[in-house]
């Protein structure tokens, strides 16, 4: 069976990784499978009142939920699109162990931190994210740590449209030759 692909789109809050996670899963014709979008559903889902901290008991038990459904997808052989803000530190660990199931491209999505801040911003409020400490926090944007594998990486700046456009990005997130 040949491997499918893990195409890990990845940036800092307001880089617009979602947008493109989605336009990308659309185009290739598989899931986009979003952090966020998962812990938004677990917290309509509970009873309990919730509080969106950076590092939260939710925020760690949605975790697990992204990479088990990765597992599973990976394992039935359907390429993924997987989104978050996949910083070293906290996601390199996780991501190592599934390398053996797909062939991974990272896709790296960045924007000036002024346009970046302005996005997070405008946004609707999401309660699920802690979007208000990003905008808080000076050294956010200095301190993001980008995810460091051995494998194909891109860059795309999304400040208007995509840089490089989107018909690259998908031949470089879909082929197996980069």
């Amino acid at each position: 069976m040949t491997l499918p692909m893990l195409i890990v789109v990845s940036g800092p809050a307001g880089s617009g990784k979602t947008t493109l996670a989605h336009e990308l899963a659309r185009t290739i014709g598989c899931p986009a499978i979003c952090r966020d979008e998962i812990k938004e559903g677990m917290v309509h889902a509970s009873t309990v009142p919730f509080v969106a901290e950076p590092g939260d008991a939710l925020t760690r038990r949605t975790l697990a939920v992204f990479f088990d459904m990765l597992r599973l997808l990976l394992r039935a052989g359907v390429t993924v699109v997987a989104e978050a803000a996949f910083q070293d530190r906290v996601w390199r660990s996780n991501l190592e162990p599934i390398s053996d199931l797909a062939h991974i491209r990272i896709v790296q999505c960045w924007v000036d931190e002024s346009t970046a801040r302005q996005r997070v911003t405008d946004r609707q409020f999401r309660p699920a994210h802690a979007d208000g400490s990003v905008v808080a926090d000076d050294d956010y944007f200095d301190n993001f740590v980008r995810l460091s594998l051995p494998v194909p990486a891109m860059d795309v700046d999304t400040t208007d449209h995509y840089k490089p456009p989107l018909d690259q990005i998908v031949a470089f997130a879909s082929t197996l030759s980069v």
